[in-house]
C-alpha cells in the first residue's frame, strides 16, 4: 500500500509558477511510477505528465510541454512538478499517482494509488 500527499497548490498570478510536491510513504517508491494529473471545474481529469521509476524517462500533455517539469528524488520519496508561466487554463485540482509499472504512462488505468489533490488556482 502506497500512501501519497500531494503539497504546494495555491492562489498565484498569470505568468507566475508554483511547485508542486507528492511525498509517498512505502519503502518502495522507486520501483514505481509517477504521474500528476489534474481535473479543472466541469471537466474530466487528464493527463499531465508522467516519470519512470529511475527519473530518466519524462512524458507531457501537449499543453503543458516547456511549462512544466517533472521529477522525482527517490531518496526522499518524493515527486515534484515545477510549473512555470502559468495560465488560467491551468486551474485546476493536481493529483498526483503511483504506478505499479516502471514505466510512466499518460493512461490513468495505469496508476495503482492516488493522492486527494491540491488546489492550484491562476488568477488571469
Amino acid at each position: 500500500q502506497v500512501q501519497l500527499v500531494e503539497s504546494g497548490g495555491g492562489l498565484v498570478q498569470a505568468g507566475g509558477s508554483l511547485r508542486l510536491s507528492c511525498a509517498a510513504s512505502g519503502r518502495t517508491f522507486s520501483s514505481y511510477a509517477m504521474g500528476w494529473f489534474r481535473q479543472a471545474p466541469g471537466k474530466e481529469r487528464e493527463f499531465v505528465a508522467a516519470i519512470n521509476w529511475s527519473g530518466g524517462f519524462t512524458n507531457y500533455a501537449p499543453s503543458v510541454k516547456g511549462r512544466l517539469t517533472i521529477s522525482r528524488d527517490n531518496a526522499k520519496n518524493t515527486v515534484y512538478l515545477q510549473m512555470n508561466n502559468l495560465t488560467f487554463e491551468d486551474t485546476a485540482i493536481y493529483y498526483c499517482a503511483a504506478g505499479t509499472r516502471s514505466y510512466s504512462s499518460n493512461y490513468q488505468w495505469a496508476y495503482d494509488y492516488w493522492g486527494q489533490g491540491t488546489q492550484v488556482t491562476v488568477s488571469s
